[in-house]
């Protein structure tokens, strides 16, 4: 077989894969050449969660939601929202944003790239799915305790083939745990970061 012709079942077989990686490099490229990263400081996300109550909060959701596509952590916003806001009111903030920001990454992947990680079809992949069909909800529970909002796993997730409800589920009743740890984390640093300035 020719390299040409390699080449041709490759991208026949990934191409929804590799459509996957050139648009979330694309669009890492474009925030970075028009200097929009800034946005992402945690003094410019506290700023606007204290300055406009309620339009902080759609925006702090937004800049979440894009971020997570953009692979930039959530600790980052949550560390912002809870010296912002305190870790209760902050928690509660961070919790919708965080379940706003990894639908919206599982859906713009599941709309460009499918179930693309189906086509692998080694053992490895085929255990791997068969534990997550299983149980998907539990499975992607799990995972949130482990990962929380972690962009890649979003983005493997929505690759994944699991239904969007056993998604949903599974990342409504995983993050609460986590997300009320690093509250917790977060108060206490900046306590002691306070009382130490």
């Amino acid at each position: 077989m020719t390299a040409g012709r390699q080449g041709s079942l490759l991208l026949a077989r990934h191409g929804r894969l590799l459509a996957v990686l050139t648009f979330l490099a694309l669009l890492v490229a474009a925030f970075e050449l028009l200097g929009a990263d800034a946005h992402f400081s945690p003094e410019t996300i506290q700023q606007g969660l204290l300055r406009h109550p309620v339009w902080g909060f759609l925006i702090y959701v937004g800049l979440f939601a894009l971020g997570n596509l953009l692979q930039v952590p959530g600790w980052l916003f949550l560390a912002a929202a809870v010296v912002a806001l305190g870790p209760a009111h902050g928690g509660v903030v961070t919790y919708l944003a965080a379940a706003t920001a990894c639908v919206a990454t599982f859906l713009v992947v599941r709309r460009i790239g499918g179930d693309a990680l189906r086509e692998f079809h080694q053992p490895w992949a085929r255990r791997l799915f068969a534990q997550l069909d299983s149980s998907p909800e539990l499975a992607v529970a799990g995972l949130r305790l482990m990962f929380q909002t972690m962009p890649a796993l979003n983005v493997a997730l929505g690759l994944s083939g699991i239904p969007f409800s056993a998604y949903l589920t599974g990342t409504l009743l995983g993050l609460p745990l986590p997300i009320t740890v690093y509250c917790l984390f977060f108060d206490q640093v900046a306590r002691l970061v306070g009382s130490g300035g």
